[in-house]
């Protein structure tokens, strides 16, 4: 994509081993120049010129040993140490919050399908969100241990859902997924038949209509995104000599 002045500039840290689907979602909800790459083949930005980062979703868990992932969280803690604003999705929820100092393990459970979430906490992420909100959940590791100075923003049974720590924040519930995405991550997961069954049967309209309510976070993120740059620059101004 091609740069302008006044658009965001995002790199999107996909960790999903080529998932066709996670490309064409965060393109589609993310309104910003997405400079993208495959984490999990070890491509990592070489630098900090961004307006924010994304971590995508995987099927790997972020406390295993592989080449790429003590990396991918190391970036991530220096992006936020250089207060780059950030939003990680799913496994990208768990990378953040390991990245801030927090603690993810095996649930011991798989949550999937489309589950009700519960806001506990406002904030300018969830801002025209409902209270109690649906989307797609796939996940069989949750944040046990938010980052010291964390705030909880949503929950349900399965435990936290989001969370944010000043300029970052994460989800572990998936806002970008479309009823193609839903329908092929389901087939994909060892689930028993009757399971599966009661998954698909879930991913109709009215959930579907339901939890596209909850895109509305993408642009509530850029929105922050925007903001902060522009604070930035107002800042970069008053400190630059006349």
């Amino acid at each position: 994509m091609s740069r302008t002045s006044d658009r965001l500039r995002i790199a999107l840290l996909d960790a999903s081993h080529g998932d066709e689907h996670t490309p064409r979602n965060f393109r589609r909800e993310l309104d910003a120049d997405l400079v993208e790459f495959d984490v999990t083949a070890n491509e990592r930005p070489a630098g900090f010129d961004f307006d924010a980062v994304v971590v995508t979703g995987s099927r790997s868990s972020v406390y295993w040993d592989r080449d790429w992932i003590r990396p991918l969280v190391a970036y991530v803690a220096e992006a936020d140490e250089r207060g780059l604003p950030l939003l990680g999705v799913c496994y990208g929820h768990q990378v953040v919050a390991t990245a801030l100092g927090g603690r993810v393990e095996d649930m011991g459970a798989y949550e999937i399908g489309y589950r009700e979430i519960t806001k506990v906490a406002d904030g300018e992420l969830l801002a025209g969100i409902p209270e109690t909100f649906t989307a797609f959940t796939t996940h069989s590791d949750a944040v046990t241990e938010l980052p010291p100075g964390a705030t909880l923003l949503a929950e349900n049974d399965y435990g936290v859902h989001a969370f944010r720590r000043g300029t970052a924040w994460g989800v572990q519930f998936h806002p970008e997924y479309d009823r193609e995405t839903a329908r092929s991550i389901t087939h994909e997961k060892d689930l028993s038949p009757e399971r599966r069954e009661a998954v698909l049967d879930g991913i109709n309209d009215e959930n579907y209509d339901a939890a596209c309510r909850t895109k509305r976070l993408f642009e509530n993120f850029t929105d922050a995104v925007g903001r902060i740059r522009r604070e930035r620059t107002s800042a970069d101004h008053e400190a630059s000599p006349a």
